[in-house]
């Protein structure tokens, strides 16, 4: 058994600093529109901070996703209703490691068990906040943490608030015992973590065996960063120790920059019937806090630096996330580059395809000299007779007319260079995909190949472009007579024509080695079509019918890469968001410089 001795104490009067350096702020503030007080620049902050997405994975994502969260947080549970009422009760925060004592220290401060202690972990199922009567409406109405549900009785939902009143407590003041810091349930260290940004006071409890643990010195940095006011309860001190631990404690605290901070030691010591500790050891802390909530500047002057410090601490963090934005637009702009060179890439294929003859060989080429060397050419330009003559070939051969089969060569060449190079751009963007941290996350293996109706898409793209080609022929032929005169017939020789002119280098229809076995009624050929329609006619002709195709094989590839670019559409961050996030960083800046909380002058709204 270890006698109760008296605390050991390093306290005082509420350490607050007054920040009186100018906000870091363009010499030319950022235009405001609308509301351009504090409160008004905070809530453009907030609506900046939720439009702001995070999805594609990147380094940057997870931590800036967990940031916004928390400053969302902060905003709705402290620094939008603090603001609204800077003469509201204040919050302190009890918050702790596992078994650090802090609801048996709440329940002896206020000399009544409303929290509940034990040694089961963790203990404090819900977080419990108590005040004097006169103070609940301010805590029950739910403008602080308004995310929590209230309730005046113990809940096991750890986002419910417990609302208790204790007349021992002074008005002025409320304590809120919030869930382990290093809880075994995520929900309950997440809910601590925000319980502790929205406090007026920190109220920091460790035990002489836990004291040096990391998590707990991870929050009290991230409390110092944000000015907030910070009290520590070293717990549990064997007599024997205390002026070793406590001198250690005090060292780590100088290290960190809280030397400031008061410290409460308490001795080891048994609790009450009723699981209080003796007031003789609780006495030096509840005298702290009874003066503190006596002295109405005192309060103001926590309230004023933690408040002044968590809006100081909006920019960096702020600026942070318009970084992290940034780099989700760049990531999702350089995938999309990535799948427009693939695509620009087979559209080149298909256009040098076009230039350098290749799309003439094989079938193609074999189709158009027997359509040319068999005289189909100059028989369907002399008269409609050769239809006739069409139907008895075919009649008595089985086999479709030379016309047909050169459409049909045509269409093949075609639809077969346009799937080869749907599938080397498909595999080039998935291969680039994957390659880059935020595409691997976007893939699915489907995209790896074109689309499976691809096929029958790039067909009905080059019939319909065929189609285009005889209208075009129809419509812009030179000799309009001759067009009228020879009908249908001859507007498809003509077609068939210039759709082989638009597969030759030359613009109009090949000769050369490409025609050297037909090269006689080539050249025969070429003459007449130039007779009739002139030449420079049919290059003109066959330069439209050459633009139609490759806008048509551009819309083609283009609804391909969009099963790629529209995934990044969909995880896309807006451009501008970065810029807003630091426009609306720098409206709140020029707002608390304005307000005078950063220079201790007017408190603002009330």
């Amino acid at each position: 058994m270890t006698t109760h001795g008296d605390p050991a104490t390093r306290s005082g009067a509420p350490a607050v600093a007054a920040r009186t350096d100018p906000p870091d702020v363009a010499e030319e503030p950022p235009a405001t529109t609308g509301d351009d007080s504090l409160p008004g620049a905070l809530s453009g902050l907030r609506e900046a901070i939720g439009a702001t997405r995070y999805p594609l994975a990147l380094p940057s994502a997870g931590s800036a996703r967990h940031t916004a969260t928390a400053l969302t947080d902060q905003l709705d549970d402290y620094l939008l209703p603090r603001l609204a009422r800077l003469d509201a009760p204040l919050l302190v925060v009890v918050g702790g490691s596992t078994g650090a004592g802090k609801s048996t220290l709440v329940n002896s401060l206020v000399k009544a068990r409303v929290s509940a202690a034990g040694v089961l972990r963790p203990t404090t199922r819900s977080p419990v906040l108590v005040c004097n009567p006169s103070d609940a409406a301010w805590f029950r109405q739910g403008d602080l943490l308004p995310g929590l549900t209230r309730t005046t009785e113990p809940s096991e939902d750890p986002r419910a608030l417990h609302l208790v009143t204790a007349p021992a407590l002074p008005a002025g003041l409320a304590f809120l015992d919030a869930p382990d810091i290093d809880s075994v349930v995520d929900a309950n260290r997440a809910l601590a973590t925000q319980l502790l940004a929205a406090a007026d006071l920190w109220l920091f409890v460790t035990t002489a065996a836990r004291y040096a643990d990391a998590v707990p010195w991870e929050l009290l940095r991230s409390a110092r960063a944000r000015g907030a006011v910070i009290a520590m309860v070293l717990d549990r001190v064997p007599a024997e120790a205390t002026d070793e631990i406590a001198a250690h404690l005090t060292e780590m605290l100088a290290e960190q920059d809280l030397g400031r901070a008061p410290l409460f030691v308490l001795p080891e010591t048994w609790v009450d019937g009723q699981g209080l500790l003796p007031e003789g050891v609780t006495a030096p802390l509840a005298d702290w806090f009874a003066r503190l909530a006596a002295d109405v500047d005192a309060r103001a002057a926590v309230v004023r630096q933690t408040l002044d410090g968590a809006l100081a601490a909006l920019h960096p963090a702020v600026e942070g996330l318009a970084d992290a934005a940034d780099e989700q637009v760049a990531a999702a702009d350089g995938l999309d580059e990535r799948v427009r060179a693939a695509y620009r890439g087979a559209e080149r294929t298909v256009e040098q395809g076009l230039q350098d003859g290749r799309l003439l060989r094989g079938e193609v080429l074999a189709r158009w000299q027997e359509f040319v060397g068999t005289g189909e050419l100059f028989r369907t330009l002399e008269a409609r007779i050769g239809r006739l003559r069409d139907r008895v070939v075919a009649a008595v051969t089985g086999r479709p007319a030379p016309a047909v089969e050169l459409r049909n060569a045509i269409e093949s060449q075609l639809v077969t260079l346009l799937r080869g190079v749907a599938s080397e751009a498909a595999e080039s963007a998935y291969t680039g995909w994957k390659a880059h941290p935020a595409g691997a996350g976007l893939l699915e293996p489907a995209l790896a190949h074109p689309s499976d109706d691809l096929p029958e898409r790039a067909e009905r793209m080059v019939r319909d472009w065929q189609r285009g080609v005889l209208e075009l022929v129809r419509v812009e032929g030179g000799d309009k007579r001759f067009v009228a005169r020879t009908a249908a017939y001859a507007v498809n020789a003509t077609g068939l024509a210039v759709m082989i002119a638009v597969f030759a280098s030359t613009a109009f229809i090949p000769t050369g080695l490409e025609l050297a076995t037909g090269a006689g009624t080539t050249v025969a050929a070429q003459a007449v079509l130039q007779a009739i329609f002139g030449d420079q006619a049919v290059r003109t002709l066959a330069a439209k019918a050459r633009t139609d195709l490759l806008a048509r094989v551009r819309t083609l590839l283009d609804a391909e890469a969009d099963r790629f670019l529209g995934r990044t559409a969909d995880a896309r961050t807006a451009a501008d968001a970065g810029d807003g996030l630091r426009r609306a960083a720098g409206r709140v800046e020029l707002a608390r410089h304005r307000s005078g909380l950063s220079a201790g002058g007017e408190e603002g709204s009330r």
